[in-house]
């Protein structure tokens, strides 16, 4: 019978796991200090490991998703002078409200004229529709 020699393979298993783990961690900093856009796809390759493999690891990624989020290539980053400040924001939605609260008024307004101009149309006629000629004013 042959000794156990298990634990020579147990243990080589792990050193390579380590190894890959730190090779994917270093693949992540350069792609990061290189400022390159951040991807599993990007680590992945620049690792020499599989997507799948990355996704395994729950500390590789969530600092993959940290540093795609930040990143963001895609999205436009307004610069500081040219963001509008809470002031301004709060006076252009005091105005949109007043606007609002202003056509609201009108709009029943008009409904209310029209409505009477139709009575009016409907108690005068008999049968037949006659054109209106009521000014609605202001």
């Amino acid at each position: 019978m042959r000794a156990d020699n298990s634990h020579h393979v147990i243990a080589s298993a792990r050193r390579r796991a380590e190894a890959t783990h730190r090779r994917a961690a270093a693949a992540l900093r350069r792609i990061d200090t290189a400022r390159t856009p951040v991807s599993f796809e990007a680590v992945a390759r620049e690792a020499g490991v599989s997507r799948s493999w990355l996704y395994s690891q729950p500390d590789i990624r969530s600092e993959i998703e940290r540093l795609r989020g930040r990143q963001q290539p895609n999205r436009r980053q307004v610069p500081d002078r040219q963001r509008a400040s809470d002031a301004s924001l709060l006076n252009r939605l005091q105005a949109a409200t007043e606007r609002i609260r202003h056509l609201e008024n009108d709009n029943r307004r008009l409904r209310l004229a029209l409505a009477e101009a139709l009575g009016e149309q409907r108690a005068g006629s008999s049968g037949r529709l006659r054109p209106v000629t009521r000014s609605l004013g202001n």
